[in-house]
């Protein structure tokens, strides 16, 4: 006879899992906080490019109340103004779309170490402890937060998918 029961399931190696899992967010998070400060740079630097450009045309005008006139050849060149202006609103786009992503990842991450310290306290076995694992990260699509990691719900969907071949 043969024992197929195959390895024990621990409960501390899940909680050690679910930590794991919540460091690599809470890392990627901080690679997202440094992008987004790099964003925020280059917005303060393309701010005040336009501050300056729009000084120098401003100490060029003598009076406020004649009439406007065409563009002649040393006022400001607005369509530059604008582009630099549409690339402002891109970044500053840029930059709320990371500090949602990276409030995702945060919750993400606080989600995991809540669910190992409850897996710690209460689950009966290890089983038990894997299975909550990969129903969180189901409900919570968790495999999409990691690129270059394979969950543990992915792992059971690919034994499954094996199993049944």
């Amino acid at each position: 006879m043969s024992d197929d029961t195959g390895p024990e399931l621990v409960v501390e190696e899940f909680v050690d899992y679910c930590h794991t899992q919540a460091g690599l967010l809470s890392g990627r998070v901080e690679t997202m906080r440094d992008e987004a400060d790099d964003l925020l740079s280059e917005i303060d630097e393309k701010m005040a490019e336009l501050r300056t450009r729009l000084e120098e045309h401003a100490s060029g005008v003598e009076g406020v109340g004649g009439p406007s006139t065409p563009a002649g050849p040393g006022d400001v060149d607005i369509d530059a103004l604008e582009a630099l202006e549409n690339d402002v609103k891109e970044k500053q786009l840029l930059v709320e779309a990371k500090q949602t992503r990276m409030q995702a990842f945060q919750d993400l991450a606080a989600a995991y170490t809540d669910l190992g310290e409850d897996l710690q306290s209460d689950a009966d076995d290890g089983s038990a402890a894997l299975e909550r694992i990969i129903r969180f990260e189901a409900d919570r699509d968790a495999p999409a937060y990691f690129e270059e990691r394979e969950t543990l719900v992915e792992a059971a969907a690919d034994s499954r998918s094996t199993d049944g071949d």
